[in-house]
């Protein structure tokens, strides 16, 4: 759904935050301090930012930030409660939020901002389906059927996505999703590409929108 750019020093607040995201269609690229942030701003759709960081504190990193690229959702997670560290959060982020915190809260947060943000919704259309890339909804504009995606087949689907007619290999599609190197005879993506086929074409054994480049990987094209 989205490019998250998290930045968290806490290992297991920042696991279980890249996870969770994660398994909800996010693409999210975890850095552990702010050295690393100027690089990784113009890939991102929005940022997570803890206050207490080692080196910059959040509140220094997120106003740098915002001058930069005012038009770049902030949402600031913290543990103070204060009333004047929530009053220095807003006065330069979009939203706020204490620890510790329910899941489904910091996932609600993070779609409203985006909704707020993305003012573009692209629609494209590739065979019988139509997507909306804003909210990654998918429809069967022949049957008006939504289809309804995993969090990992909509990674994987957004990637074909960015790569439009690209021919892309096992490894390529396996680094840019799971961010970790191919392991030769892992079957992993392939169980996952023929279950997101059967969910998007019409004949899955004989696919039309995820192509098999015979020897090399995958292609999806318009």
């Amino acid at each position: 759904m989205a490019r998250v750019l998290y930045i968290e020093d806490e290992q297991e607040i920042g696991r279980w935050v890249t996870m969770n995201l994660t398994e909800r269609g996010h693409h999210v690229t975890w850095l552990r301090s702010g050295e690393e942030v100027e690089e990784h701003l113009a890939h991102c759709d929005l940022v997570i930012l803890d206050v207490m960081l080692p080196g910059l504190d959040g509140f220094s990193i997120g106003k740098r930030i915002k001058k930069e690229h005012p038009d770049l959702p902030i949402l600031m997670l913290s543990a103070r409660t204060a009333i004047e560290d929530k009053v220095e959060g807003l006065s330069f982020a979009d939203d706020y939020l204490t620890k510790p915190f329910h899941p489904d809260e910091l996932a609600a947060r993070v779609e409203v901002l985006l909704r707020r943000f993305n003012k573009n919704d692209e629609i494209l259309k590739l065979k019988h389906l139509t997507i909306h890339t804003k909210d990654m909804r998918i429809v069967n504009h022949e049957t008006g059927e939504e289809i309804l995606l995993t969090g990992k087949q909509y990674q994987i689907f957004q990637y074909f996505l960015r790569h439009l007619n690209q021919i892309l290999t096992k490894e390529q599609l396996y680094e840019g999703v799971w961010g970790e190197p191919y392991i030769e005879g892992d079957k992993t993506l392939m169980v996952h590409i023929r279950y997101l086929r059967e969910k998007l074409e019409k004949d899955p054994k004989n696919p039309e929108i995820i192509e098999t480049i015979r020897g090399i990987g995958y292609r999806v094209r318009k």
